[in-house]
């Protein structure tokens, strides 16, 4: 058996660097003495994970349109620098659930969208490279310039299919509709996890083989 999972979601629990580069971004943007209506964190991550835009999340905060734009555009820029990495969190479960795999001899492998040095860090933050050798590790190079989740997720995954051995009992796990995508188009069975940035109704839409609560709730699944 074959266990693929994704980092972020799965693993790694982003809302706290999300809320805080959404308010960094926000106090950058707004004009002197304007009034903001700052959305808290639960709200901010309701809307992340229904898949609501970055403009439309300036505007509901109270940015203007031509705001909301640079809003936008500021949080891409700021959103995956190392600098605020470090305020990602491990999933409650998730360690256990690593070790769970790790002690039932089955094949574990990462396979994330993150660049090489946004993995290493967080590795070395949370000791978690133990669970993931360098040859069970697919991410992507520290220059690669992103265009599409989905196709570059379809991409990695094709590509390191070609590189490991065939293994029929092959499973995804992951939090998002790029995750369920590449699985499928490489026919690999795929979970959706909801500790990620996609809520129950947006994995459904692209019809995984299982929804679950997060990694540990997966695994649990997968063993069963």
């Amino acid at each position: 058996m074959r266990i693929i999972t994704d980092f972020d979601g799965p693993i790694m629990d982003l809302s706290d660097r999300y809320y805080h580069v959404y308010q960094l971004c926000l106090n950058k943007v707004k004009h002197p003495h304007q009034s903001l209506n700052i959305l808290t964190k639960d709200e901010f991550w309701t809307y992340k994970q229904a898949q609501i835009s970055e403009r439309q999340i300036g505007i509901e905060s109270g940015l203007t349109t031509t705001q909301a734009e640079v809003f936008k555009k500021m949080r891409d820029r700021h959103a995956h620098q190392l600098q605020y990495l470090s305020l990602d969190r491990v999933v409650p479960g998730s360690i256990a659930a690593l070790e769970q795999i790790q002690s039932s001899g089955i094949e574990l492998l990462v396979m994330t969208l993150r660049r090489t040095c946004e993995l290493e860090a967080a590795f070395q933050q949370y000791d978690l490279a133990k669970f993931f050798p360098p040859h069970c590790r697919y991410c992507l190079p520290d220059d690669y310039i992103k265009n599409s989740d989905v196709r570059a997720k379809t991409q990695l995954m094709t590509h390191s299919l070609t590189e490991l051995k065939p293994e029929p009992n092959t499973w995804m796990i992951g939090d998002t509709e790029a995750d369920i995508i590449a699985a499928k188009t490489n026919h690999i069975k795929v979970i959706g996890v909801l500790s990620g940035i996609r809520d129950r109704d947006r994995l459904a839409q692209h019809q995984p083989d299982k929804i679950v609560s997060n990694l540990a709730d997966a695994v649990k699944f997968i063993l069963a």
